[in-house]
């Protein structure tokens, strides 16, 4: 689980909360119309903007990125290959058919090692596979970012909706009230929307393609240098391009 994730929200939400029951009751910012303006009138400004098929894939990746993000560093990756370069070196590529690795892109490429595959195919299969795969969380990205941008949008509407409704009504003080409401709660809705759950999440999801992005590259050299049958301490060498100055001079990059 990724806990930035989870205090963020909860820590937001419950700041939020917190202030509403220090001044009232939580009753009174329930408004089901307001929600139904911002929440349904959002997401379906949002799925308009792509294909139907692929609107339930970007939300369910989006929100398993976010949740369940596991970054791995240059120098664990690194440390994990080198020690699959050292079982190649004693034991041959089938040594690493016993081998439990973490990494389910790494161990894809190892599996590659092992049954002898073509140096060739394996560096355009593991690409694309890259590719594709940055593409999908790219698209989960820009869903999320395009439902945060709607939010404010339809608590606009929203907003507007509640003041015709009330200066519509200003002969029945009983309706103003109701209408007020609509106006004031989808304001809140949509940035809380926005602010505390799309946007965030968006920008967590620019920074996981970043990771992975770096990753999955460095998984794809390592594993054409297995293929190669080099040196543990050649292969360090070569990824630690993938690594930044401060990562270099870790414990782990130093014992090369």
């Amino acid at each position: 689980m990724d806990l930035a994730t989870i205090i963020g929200l909860i820590g937001g939400i419950g700041i939020v909360v917190y202030a509403i029951l220090s001044g009232g009751t939580l009753d009174t910012f329930v408004n089901v119309p307001s929600m139904l303006i911002v929440f349904g009138g959002g997401f379906a400004a949002t799925i308009m903007r792509f294909p139907l098929s692929n609107t339930m894939t970007s939300f369910v990746l989006g929100a398993k990125a976010c949740f369940t993000h596991k970054a791995k560093s240059p120098v664990d990756m690194t440390d994990e290959i080198c020690n699959l370069a050292e079982i190649i070196r004693k034991e041959g590529p089938l040594g690493l058919e016993g081998v439990d690795i973490t990494d389910e892109f790494l161990s894809k490429g190892t599996q590659y090692v092992a049954d002898g595959y073509d140096a060739e195919f394996m560096r355009e299969t593991m690409e694309k596979e890259r590719d594709l795969y940055l593409e999908r969380l790219d698209e989960a990205q820009r869903f999320y970012k395009m439902l945060g941008d709607a939010g404010p949008a339809f608590g606009m509407i929203g907003t507007i909706v509640g003041l015709v409704q009330m200066l519509s009504a200003m002969d029945d003080p009983a309706a103003i009230g109701p209408a007020m409401a609509v106006a004031l709660l989808t304001t809140l809705y949509g940035a809380m929307m926005a602010n505390l759950i799309c946007l965030p999440m968006a920008d967590k999801l620019s920074n996981k393609i970043s990771i992975e992005e770096v990753n999955q590259s460095l998984v794809i050299d390592g594993v054409m240098q297995l293929r190669e049958n080099k040196a543990p301490a050649l292969i360090r060498e070569m990824l630690e391009a993938y690594m930044t100055a401060k990562q270099k001079t870790t414990p782990e990059a130093a014992a090369a």
